[in-house]
């Protein structure tokens, strides 16, 4: 795992993060989806969103860049990024993906989160 340190990707991921509140900026992927549903209470199901703002923008989580390795992912994606947030008092690793066309422009990336799991 490396930290990321590139200020543009930050720029973008931290972007998306800023909108949680609008629909299509923090997308839940399926496996990451049933995993909540099936392993979270409502109230944090409802707010997990805010929470990863909150532990990357508010708190200055680290974000680690990760070098895609996965013979299905490399293709499509160089890197995924990984959260470790502590939430009421659990940590869970979340594994994202981003997708941006144009970094000056603070509605364009997009954060796909692939999977989430106690840490």
């Amino acid at each position: 795992m490396a930290k990321l340190t590139d200020p543009e990707i930050e720029n973008c991921y931290q972007n998306a993060l800023r909108n949680w509140r609008y629909e299509g900026y923090i997308v839940y992927k399926k496996d990451a989806l049933a995993w909540m549903v099936n392993n979270l209470e409502a109230d944090l199901f409802d707010q997990f969103s805010r929470l990863l703002y909150e532990f990357v923008v508010i708190e200055g989580g680290e974000i680690d860049q990760v070098v895609e390795q996965r013979f299905n992912w490399i293709d499509q994606w160089s890197h995924h990024y990984d959260l470790r947030p502590i939430i009421d008092g659990r940590k869970f690793y979340v594994e994202t993906r981003l997708s941006y066309k144009n970094p000056g422009d603070p509605d364009d990336p997009i954060i796909y989160v692939v999977n989430v799991k106690p840490a």
